[in-house]
């Protein structure tokens, strides 16, 4: 790469870090070009994007940026999983991606929300269930109470239509 050419990857990696919440630092030693694009398929079907980059490069587009200093991950064969959609859905495509393949890709760190991850922590991360599951799960215990809720109020309706029924008869007698 000659100098424009650095400068603008500089600034096109810049742009592409600070649209993703969430990007995990990797070392993708002994995957071959085909296993490379599986995980690219992969991770894009997972809205995340994977690059190859030099760091070198990387250590400059973070310079000037709120982003922590990364910079003692940035040695040896560096890929950078940008997750565009969240922190789980990457997280786990490369998770499962690693397993089929003899735990390669190894995450070296991720950066979530500026703070440092850790590798076993995305590892966790990982083992959430997506956002979609997430929320089902919330509805469900939510419903639960409403639900009694809604019962008690019919209760009580019912119960002021009897009382209503009764005072209507008391006063046909009287």
């Amino acid at each position: 790469m000659n100098r424009d050419q650095k400068q603008s990857f500089v600034e096109d990696f810049k742009e592409r870090m600070e649209k993703a919440p969430v990007f995990y630092l990797t070392d993708f030693t002994g995957l071959n070009v085909k296993d490379m694009t599986t995980l690219r398929h992969k991770l894009q079907a997972s809205g995340s994007e994977y690059l190859v980059v030099k760091n070198r490069l990387v250590i400059r587009a973070l310079q000037d940026t709120e982003l922590p200093d990364i910079s003692e991950h940035l040695q040896g064969p560096t890929g950078v999983v940008l997750g565009y959609e969240g922190p789980v859905e990457s997280a786990k495509a490369l998770t499962e991606f690693a397993k089929e393949h003899g735990d390669r890709p190894v995450f070296k760190v991720g950066v979530l929300d500026n703070k440092i991850l850790a590798p076993n922590e995305i590892e966790r991360l990982a083992k959430l269930p997506s956002r979609e599951v997430l929320l089902a799960q919330l509805a469900g215990a939510l419903e639960g109470p409403m639900a009694a809720l809604a019962g008690a109020l019919e209760g009580k309706l019912q119960e002021m239509a009897g009382l209503l029924e009764s005072l209507r008869a008391q006063r046909e007698e009287g």
